[in-house]
């Protein structure tokens, strides 16, 4: 009765698990039928029905069982009957000795076919040699993996390999000692069909070649079948086979084949159809079919099913995403399709080719009128070509880029120019302060055009050091005339094509930066700005300054052509501006077409007021600072300029400008931060000073009221006038209290008066090392009377102007040793100064002091201070004239005197350049009295009089007024 229970429950697991697993008659399946019949115990589920028929101790069941038990002994006759299983003579289990067959991969398990390729002929021959007599069966056992290697890494096809070179004894030596008593269903050619019977174990081999062995069957050991454990384990391994069959497909032809072959259903041959359905490994396979226990073998079974079910469970997740993501693709691309063709139907949307057209005539019809003939025929001739090509070819997508770049420009199109001279005086003043010459030079075009009517463009190059606001500017002017703005930097352009664009045929052809700027702006008349123009590279892809040349000129840049669009471009309203540092720098036949307008730099006075109304402002804005927060001294601005910022720009101000209000900024926090702790304490005092108070007029009210002996009453009016008399009365004993510190009276008030304790602070002379550190520069000038042999000369460099002296010593005398050393890395063109100067000192010498052969007999050095900065330049001669003569003579020169200018051999001073510079310079280091050339006296008299003021300026033509300023003047 318990092995049709078994066979019961199972079945009727498998009834509910794939129903499409059922046979069509009967006799094809009378396990699922009985498990079938098991299905309508008292209405319940299979795991309950089988669960209540082993446990239940009912009468009414007896009779039930009774029934079941009749009706699989029917069954089982039936199964019997339609087995595959071939009936033979003798029995398996008489076979002691068989052949062994090595199985690569899984072990075959009693009830389930395999089949297998023997490689071996004389195997195989002997195969069907024991089929032709009757006896057909062998021993299939697993083979071992060999030794070092991963049964989980080699291959399949490996695997085939190493049996099949396998024989004899090395075979035996490979194979697990259990296997299977299998039966030859059939042999086709190489192929061969096993069914498994029952397990085997080897005991000895018997023969080599093919390989025999000797063989003991092998049975269970004895098991309860009633025991709650076994049962219960089985339950649960069919329970798990029912989920695993449903969803995965892989073994149901294993389900229907092994109900055919096995008749009775039990516990044993439950654990081996749960172990070969799983996808487990061949080792653990191998381990369940080594098992004799019965309870074991369903728990390593159990074990297996539960590993494959969370393997379906993946799979079935991955599956599921996989699906997903191709439907969903399927379903935009079909809708997408829907949508096309819906849209065409009602007419809402024409093929690319003619709704890109109709965007191309639609975007140039604004400017249609105002379009140059020669253009509207390209686009023409374009767009009918479009229509002609095909979408997915290249050419279609270059001439459609190519018609993007023609109707997206602004043809014809103007903006609003200011005409208005004071509004653009006033906004010039705002953004900038002084600069004349440029706010000048703004205005006087301006004005031209007012009275033109018009407007044309112009090339204006702004030259200047660094950071004296020349990039700035060109913004500003922008402002001032209306005009749309665009900025590009050429500094270090190599390559032609980002000025003239790229050929069409090119891969990621594109426009100039010119066209490109027109389509940004959406105007034919901007303000372009060219950026760092004397830092123009030249490279493999040619000379980015020569294809300037028809940018800048005047005369060309009316029709400029773009390499890319091949149509001539109108660039003659547009206003450039060029900056450059240095403009020696500039190719000449560029510089030729432009208007330059120098930038000197910025003197003391200016910087005063630039950093006052402009850097200060802005920073202190930017640091969320209010004005009454700090205070920032012109003695503290004076010094910051004196000693750490001296180059002619503003830009390193700025930078220490903005240093110090950050550590302004993290003073404030600082200082607000210990202010708001100082204030949590006030407050927490006070909090505890209260309870202090409340706990006293407590126990003193308590301690009232028990020697009264009266309970307190809430509701009574009287004793709460009581208490909060007593609780004053104790407060203001505690507060008069001299012990305890100053008590606030309000919160509020304490906190008002910590916010006020935020002090406002002042930047000075006296700190401003704390907030800049140490000064970088020193005084320039060194000496308060220069002593002999040492002259001021003032020089020009790209950060604007400075002084340097001039330093001539005697090394050694001595007859006819007269010779000059130069030191101080000078250039070429100063050392030639230095040569014609002692050339020519030696002459005025003579000619002043004929007894005096101080240059023949006197080897001397001459240094110019600060030797690791490179010095060159013309203008320094008549300063080494002056130190020279000064040391041959024993005189130093006139107190407060700088001097600058080119000498030559006959003593004429030639002009020189940077006059404003030096002129600042001098002012910087106090000099009063200031020697240039004559032909600098225009230079001079074009400053500003605020930098003219307080110095007494010679010009001069020849050296002798030199000499005369610089030592016979010193007498007066």
């Amino acid at each position: 009765m318990l092995k049709a229970v078994n066979s019961s429950c199972f079945r009727s697991r498998l009834h509910n698990l794939a129903p499409s697993l059922r046979p069509a008659t009967e006799s094809e399946s009378p396990l699922l039928r009985v498990l079938g019949s098991l299905r309508g115990l008292g209405g319940r589920s299979t795991r309950l029905t089988c669960r209540a028929f082993f446990c239940s101790d009912a009468n009414d069941a007896s009779s039930r069982v009774a029934e079941i038990e009749a009706k699989v002994k029917e069954e089982d006759v039936e199964v019997k009957s339609s087995s595959a299983i071939v009936p033979t003579n003798p029995r398996p289990e008489d076979y002691l000795t068989v052949l062994a067959l090595p199985l690569p991969h899984r072990p075959l398990f009693p009830g389930f076919y395999m089949p297998i390729y023997v490689k071996d002929p004389k195997l195989l021959a002997a195969l069907q040699e024991s089929r032709r007599r009757h006896a057909p069966y062998a021993g299939a056992f697993l083979l071992k993996d060999e030794p070092g290697t991963d049964s989980n890494v080699v291959s399949g096809s490996e695997a085939e390999k190493n049996t099949s070179d396998l024989s004899g004894k090395e075979l035996y030596d490979r194979l697990h000692e259990v296997g299977t008593l299998a039966q030859i269903s059939s042999i086709q050619g190489d192929q061969v069909v096993l069914i498994g019977h029952r397990r085997l174990r080897i005991t000895e081999m018997v023969s080599e070649d093919p390989l025999t062995v000797k063989v003991d069957h092998l049975k269970d050991k004895p098991y309860n079948k009633d025991a709650d454990v076994i049962k219960a384990t089985s339950f649960e391994v069919i329970s798990t086979l029912r989920d695993v069959l449903k969803t995965s497909s892989l073994w149901r032809d294993h389900v229907q084949t092994y109900t055919q072959h096995i008749g009775d259903f039990n516990f044993p041959r439950l654990a081996d159809f749960g172990a070969a359905i799983s996808g487990a490994n061949k080792l653990e396979c191998q381990q369940v079919l080594e098992e004799l226990d019965v309870d074991k073998r369903l728990k390593f079974t159990l074990e297996l099913l539960k590993k494959e079910m969370e393997i379906n469970r993946i799979q079935e997740s991955i599956a599921k995403a996989i699906e997903e993501k191709i439907s969903g693709e399927q379903r935009r691309y079909l809708l997408n399709e829907q949508l096309k063709a819906i849209k065409k139907e009602l007419g809402l949307e024409t093929d690319d080719k003619t709704a890109l057209s109709a965007k191309f005539r639609e975007r140039l019809e604004p400017v249609k009128d105002k379009c140059p003939p020669h253009v509207a025929q390209v686009i023409e001739e374009e767009l009918a070509k479009l229509q002609l090509l095909e979408a997915s070819s290249s050419e279609f997508n270059v001439t459609r880029n190519y018609l993007d770049w023609l109707t997206v420009l602004p043809w014809g199109v103007y903006s609003d120019e200011n005409f208005d001279v004071l509004g653009a005086q006033k906004i010039l003043d705002e953004d900038h302060y002084g600069l004349t010459d440029v706010k000048e030079r703004i205005l006087e075009f301006i004005a031209v055009g007012k009275l033109r009517g018009s407007s044309q463009g112009k090339i204006i190059c702004l030259s200047g050091p660094p950071g004296v606001g020349k990039t700035s500017i060109g913004r500003s002017i922008a402002r001032a005339l209306n005009r749309k703005f665009f900025r590009f930097s050429v500094g270090g352009l190599v390559d032609v094509a980002e000025i003239k664009g790229h050929r069409r045929t090119y891969i990621g052809a594109m426009p100039g930066k010119m066209v490109q700027c027109l389509k940004n702006v959406g105007t034919a008349n901007p303000l372009v700005l060219i950026d760092e123009i004397d830092k123009l590279g030249r490279g493999h892809a040619g000379d980015p300054a020569s294809a300037l040349l028809e940018l800048l000129d005047p005369e060309q840049n009316a029709n400029f052509l773009d390499h890319y669009l091949d149509v001539p471009i109108d660039l003659s309203k547009v206003l450039f501006v060029c900056t450059a540092n240095v403009i020696e720098m500039i190719p000449n036949p560029l510089l030729d077409r432009m208007e330059v307008i120098a930038i000197a730099g910025y003197i003391t006075d200016e910087k005063m007021h630039i950093a006052r109304d402009y850097l200060e402002k802005a920073t202190r804005e930017a640091c969320g600072i209010k004005p009454e927060q700090v205070e920032v001294t012109d003695a503290a601005l004076l010094g910051l300029i004196e000693n750490y910022c001296r180059e002619a720009g503003v830009r390193n101000l700025q930078k220490h400008i903005e240093k110090i209000y950050r550590k302004i900024a993290l003073h404030l926090v600082r200082k607000g931060a210990s202010n708001e702790t100082e204030l949590a304490e006030i407050v927490e005092s006070n909090e505890e000073k209260v309870d202090i108070v409340d706990e006293s007029s407590k126990s003193s009210s308590g301690s009232e009221s028990q020697s009264d002996g009266e309970l307190i009453d809430e509701s009574s009016q009287d004793q709460k006038v009581e208490s909060s008399a007593e609780a004053e009365k104790i407060s203001s004993d505690l507060l008069a209290d001299d012990s305890l510190p100053n008590q606030p009276v309000d919160a509020k008030d304490d906190e008002s008066d910590v916010t006020n304790k935020v002090e406002k602070v002042i930047v000075d002379s006296t700190n401003l090392a704390d907030y800049v550190g140490k000064p970088v520069f020193h005084a320039e000038r060194i000496y308060n009377q220069t002593p002999v042999g040492v002259v001021m000369g003032l020089a020009w460099t790209a950060m604007g102007g400075s002084t340097l002296y001039i330093e001539t010593t005697q090394v050694e005398q001595g007859e006819g040793k007269g010779a000059l050393h130069i030191t101080g890395q000078l250039g070429d063109v100063m050392k030639e100064s230095a040569q014609i100067a002692h050339t020519l000192a030696r002459a005025i010498l003579l000619e002043k002091e004929p007894d005096n052969p101080f240059f023949a007999n006197t080897k001397l050095h001459l240094h110019v201070p600060a030797g690791a900065t490179p010095k060159d330049g013309p203008s320094a001669g008549c300063t080494m004239m002056t130190s020279l003569l000064s040391l041959a003579m024993k005189k130093p020169v006139k107190k407060d005197l700088a001097m600058t200018g080119e000498v030559t051999l006959t003593g004429k001073i030639l002009p020189i350049g940077g006059v404003k510079e030096k002129t600042i310079a001098a002012r910087r280091s106090e000099v009063k009295t200031i020697i240039f050339p004559s032909a600098n006296r225009r230079d001079f008299d074009e400053l500003a009089s605020n930098v003219k003021e307080g110095l007494d300026v010679h010009f001069v033509d020849e050296y002798s007024q030199i000499f005369n300023l610089a030592f016979e003047d010193k007498s007066e």
